[in-house]
């Protein structure tokens, strides 16, 4: 069983940044890939981003391609999504979420075992 807990997350205008982490417990955090996720209200939750183990193999939603960036520290268990000039369509819930045992991530939620309860980010116009 693994815990996954979000922080970071706020209001900032448009054109701002945020980064987002995840901190992790409960596993050895190496072995899982790891994913970014968000439900903007009355949508779907959709991918964002995900990282393999060694934070070497990334991918990303087309929207926030060139914005957004995933990494990982194996040795604080955490994951960070940082995001730059921010638009208002990125306001959304955003999760983070592990898939144990595969080397690389994945786009597709059913994929992922264990994750978080969100953090809110809202963007201002």
């Amino acid at each position: 069983q693994a815990q996954l807990v979000e922080s970071g997350g706020g209001l900032v205008q448009a054109g701002g940044s945020l980064r987002l982490s995840c901190a992790a417990s409960g596993r050895p955090f190496s072995s899982y890939s790891l994913g970014w996720f968000r439900q903007a209200p009355g949508k779907e939750r959709e991918f964002v981003a995900t990282v393999g183990w060694s934070g070497a193999s990334t991918d990303y939603a087309d929207s926030v391609k060139g914005r957004f960036t995933i990494s990982r520290d194996n040795a604080k268990d955490t994951v960070y999504l940082q995001m730059n000039n921010l638009e208002p369509g990125d306001t959304a819930v955003y999760y983070c979420a592990a898939r144990p045992y595969y080397q690389s991530g994945s786009r597709y939620q059913a994929d992922y075992l264990y994750w978080g309860q969100g953090t809110q980010v809202t963007v201002s116009s």
